[in-house]
């Protein structure tokens, strides 16, 4: 056994919290895990870890161990890094987390560019909504929409992200265009549940003042492509993300409600964990997401 593969085989356990999941981690057997596990036990002499049939818990001597051996690898990738220079291409695998739309849309287009710029880099894209340790499932990075609260998180701005309100030409030469903020809830709504305002809409003027409008609606639904559906479908006006509707509003599909007014913004963030050395292979992606995306 290589003293790294050792190394990197006890902090995938410890960090995601079972044997199980380590192999699937650093994918190798469950056996090749435990026998690596095994051997640095051997070699220093103590217990890392107890082991039970539900669950595998640090000893005292596991804790330090993983205390000291984290800022020992990254000292070792830096070192790799620094050794190879700007001639060296970032290698291995990048895992990802981003979320379900944005990554359908607008991020898995750009994976091919991305792998023909770095060829010796392969990409687990992981879609999905849920917020995730990142520690605990191995991302290197994760592409969210809002900032983290977390000190051990690191949230590097790629963009703003708009939202539009817009409904189908049908729904507004039948109902009717609003013409200002307060009109907004004379008109069937569609409420994307995923954003906490509910019923409350925040409409902003073209002079900048906020007013909150409270909307009718029949219909909610935690998917703003489903929103974007209903709202082709004649069922009411949207509050969708700029990026999913760019395309509808650009062939007269949808059409903007309000234009010059402004609502809901945020922002969209590469998040990392907050250590002294962030490796090429997530320098690299992050920068071509804010070149390409933005």
């Amino acid at each position: 056994m290589d003293t790294l593969d050792g190394m990197k085989t006890v902090v995938a356990v410890v960090e995601a919290g079972s044997f199980t999941a380590a192999c699937d981690r650093l994918g190798i057997s469950k056996a090749l895990v435990s026998k690596y596990v095994g051997e640095v036990e051997s070699n220093l002499g103590v217990r890392l870890f107890n082991r039970s049939t539900r669950r595998v818990v640090l000893t005292e001597a596991g804790q330090r161990y993983y205390e000291q051996v984290v800022p020992l690898l990254e000292e070792v990738e830096a070192l790799v890094d620094n050794v190879s220079g700007v001639q060296s291409d970032p290698k291995g695998l990048l895992r990802v987390s981003v979320p379900q739309t944005f990554g359908e849309m607008v991020l898995s287009p750009l994976i091919p560019l991305f792998l023909e710029t770095y060829p010796d880099l392969s990409i687990n894209l992981q879609l999905t909504d849920r917020m995730i340790d990142m520690l605990e499932e191995g991302v290197d990075v994760v592409i969210r929409i809002g900032g983290v609260d977390d000190s051990n998180l690191v949230a590097r701005h790629i963009k703003t992200l708009p939202l539009i309100l817009c409904a189908s030409p049908e729904y507004l030469e039948r109902f009717g265009e609003p013409q200002n903020a307060q009109q907004i809830s004379d008109h069937h709504c569609i409420i994307d549940s995923n954003f906490r305002i509910g019923k409350q809409w925040p409409i902003v003027s073209p002079s900048g003042q906020t007013e909150s409008i409270e909307v009718t609606s029949r219909v909610a639904v935690n998917s703003p492509r489903a929103v974007k559906a209903i709202a082709m479908a004649s069922g009411g006006i949207g509050m969708i993300p700029g990026f999913i509707v760019a395309e509808e509003l650009k062939q007269g599909l949808l059409k903007t409600v309000l234009p010059g007014y402004s609502t809901l913004e945020f922002g969209l963030f590469a998040i990392y964990p907050h250590r002294r050395y962030l490796p090429k292979k997530v320098r690299c992606f992050i920068d071509f997401i804010i070149a390409e995306a933005s």
